[in-house]
């Protein structure tokens, strides 16, 4: 899977995954670390790279724009800063959600949960 890690995230997060064997990169990587939020969506799309960020208005300009790319890896919790046990965890349980990247989603991840909303968030009239 392609991942591309937002500054909200720690460059360590996307060596690990590098590790496991998936495509990640870091925005710092590209020279991408003062880009705009819809930059890198713009990007992430682009590439067909799943954003993996802490950062929440992710999730809004995805909605706002009824967007169904890219795919977005919302982390929260205790661990939303800690990149071993947030790889660990990503690691773990994304044989359970990489089906629904793949198709265009937002994936909230924590700890003890995972909550999908596949993409496009489609607004109420």
């Amino acid at each position: 899977m392609k991942f591309l890690v937002d500054n909200a995230l720690s460059p360590k997060l996307a060596a690990l995954l590098q590790a496991a064997g998936h495509d990640a990169v870091h925005v710092l990587s590209l020279g991408m670390e003062a880009s705009s939020d819809h930059d890198i969506i713009k990007f992430a799309a682009a590439e067909e790279r799943v954003v993996i960020t802490a950062d929440a208005d992710f999730s809004r300009i995805l909605a706002m724009g009824s967007l169904t790319r890219p795919s977005l890896l919302l982390l929260r919790g205790p661990l939303a800063r800690r990149s071993g046990p947030l790889a660990d965890l990503i690691l773990k349980r994304l044989p359970v959600f990489e089906a629904s990247l793949e198709q265009g989603c937002i994936a909230l991840l924590t700890p003890d949960r995972l909550r999908i909303r596949e993409l496009p968030i489609m607004r109420l009239p």
